[in-house]
């Protein structure tokens, strides 16, 4: 007997995201919250966010506080579920413990799962006996044929012991993936699995398959982890007499080795969280994770969420895994970075510069104050969180690096006392009215010009007024700081190379 999974003809599209709160919320489920978000709004249908809390020992509401902080900051916004409601809820797992209650019963009745009291030590010790002998870990429970009074007499003194097993059909089963093509398993090596605890406690398994139906989702979009998971629901939706939704397992997320993108991965975080830490923008996460598993086609890498919800395919999805580049996300982010205006970007930079203690509130003044500083670095950030050390030279007093920092290549310290009185000059008889970026090369190149090397005098102006290796221009940075700061770092900077400390 084979069990397949047709494809039905559904009118209305209705898709979930069933994250658990089990911990903090990790990129591939936002990727795949965006596939549903995009395939819902490709098709006029429904985006619904269904929270996974079986695990009633890991599930925190800091961390159902995650997933909800991190589907807004993505801009991800669902018709249904959690404080949104909708009129198939509840939309939390804990709090649908009645509805579970009726299948579970009805498997019983049925036939078609019994009460287990088998002890984690025996089960462990069959698999490993089947290991040894080189078959397949399938545990043969002793239990299917427990009478009534058996059962009662065990739970009466065993309270807690127990739990409810399904009698997993020992047929083949095929279904349909909208991406993969047709899939088959032999449900002859599953084994009888674990639904329930008890008649309240569903596990995952069972309460995916009840709320998938009650919720009538059309269409389950979800990773490719979840792809042995697939034919364990069809089987127990078919012997409950349920259609099951339709499957499309997106691939796996890798990182640069090939290997699946673990939550413990050292060189790249999984976490959403982090990211919005880090000072990425959500359009630049939304186009990253659009393109983990998916491609239009065509040139075009920058999409707004608008364009990919018209260009989104599942036709497109492809087969093999994505690999996570860090290095694109990064230009991602510096490029819509770039294209936000100043006011903008200078709000989205308080929060960092405060924390770094550069800056107070954040009131009108300060921003007033900082937007020039962060408009010089608006081409160069490529993440928020790296503004406070671009830019923290220009709220010091002294500035402390090394005088071989001043020292421009084939430069000696004698000609470089000469070239910073030279600038220090030049730069005291400008007028504030001439104080200007433009001004400022205007008037100081041409001294640079005649040294035959202009990096003779362009560099160390840079480093004094920096205190670094890279940074912005000296022109730039000198507009910004006006004239006296300009002058009294030209004059430390002097200090640090005077061969006389008394001339």
């Amino acid at each position: 007997m084979k069990v397949k999974s047709q494809k039905s003809k559904v009118k209305n599209i209705r898709v979930r995201m069933a994250p658990s709160p089990t911990g903090p919320f990790h990129i591939g489920s936002a990727r795949t919250a965006l596939f549903n978000y995009l395939f819902a709004k490709k098709y006029g249908g429904k985006f619904i966010i269904r929270i996974e809390d079986t695990d009633k020992v890991r599930s925190k509401a800091e961390w159902e506080n995650s997933i909800k902080e991190s589907l807004n900051w993505l801009g991800l916004d669902y018709d249904e579920g959690l404080e949104r409601g909708g009129t198939y809820g509840p939309y939390r797992q804990s709090e649908r413990s009645e509805i579970y209650k009726k299948y579970i019963e009805k498997l019983l009745v049925d036939k078609n799962a019994y009460w287990c009291f088998c002890s984690p030590e025996e089960i462990e010790a069959f698999k490993q006996e089947r290991l040894s002998m080189g078959k397949p870990p399938i545990y043969k429970c002793h239990c299917p044929d427990l009478t009534e009074s058996e059962i009662l007499e065990k739970q009466k003194f065993q309270p807690t012991a127990g739990a409810i097993r399904f009698k997993t059909p020992k047929v083949e089963v095929i279904f349909e993936d909208l991406s993969k093509g047709k899939i088959t398993y032999d449900g002859s090596l599953f084994g009888d699995m674990v639904i329930a605890k008890n008649l309240n406690e569903p596990l995952y398994n069972l309460a995916c398959v009840v709320d998938d139906f009650n919720m009538e989702i059309s269409h389950v979009i979800r990773g490719e982890e979840h792809i042995s998971n697939t034919p364990r629901q069809i089987l127990l939706a078919k012997t409950l007499g349920i259609e099951p939704p339709q499957y499309l397992h997106l691939p796996l997320i890798l990182n640069q080795k090939r290997a699946k993108l673990s939550k413990r991965d050292p060189n790249i975080t999984a976490k959403v969280s982090d990211y919005i830490e880090q000072g990425y923008l959500p359009e630049a996460m939304i186009n990253f994770l659009a393109f983990l598993g998916w491609n239009p086609g065509g040139k075009d890498e920058i999409f707004s969420i608008k364009e990919l919800e018209n260009a989104f395919s599942i036709e497109k999805i492809q087969k093999s895994g994505a690999i996570f580049n860090a290095q694109k996300l990064d230009f991602l982010n510096g490029y819509f970075i770039r294209k936000m205006p100043l006011d903008k970007l200078t709000k989205l930079c308080l929060p960092y510069l405060i924390k770094a203690n550069l800056i107070g509130g954040g009131g009108v003044e300060e921003v007033s104050k900082i937007a020039p500083m962060i408009a010089l670095y608006q081409e160069r950030l490529k993440k928020l969180s790296e503004i406070p050390e671009l830019i923290d030279f220009f709220f010091k007093e002294n500035l402390e690096y090394e005088k071989e920092l001043l020292i421009w290549k084939g430069a000696g310290e004698s000609e470089l006392l000469l070239i910073l009185d030279k600038l220090s000059n030049v730069i005291s008889n400008i007028n504030e009215q001439n104080w200007t970026k433009e001004k400022l090369n205007e008037i100081i190149m041409p001294f640079a010009n005649e040294l035959g090397d202009r990096g003779k005098m362009l560099w160390p102006f840079r480093a004094a007024l920096s205190g670094k290796k890279a940074s912005a221009g000296p022109f730039e940075i000198a507009a910004v700081l006006g004239k006296e700061k300009t002058i009294n770092r030209i004059k430390e900077a002097r200090k640090k190379i005077q061969i006389n400390p008394n001339s």
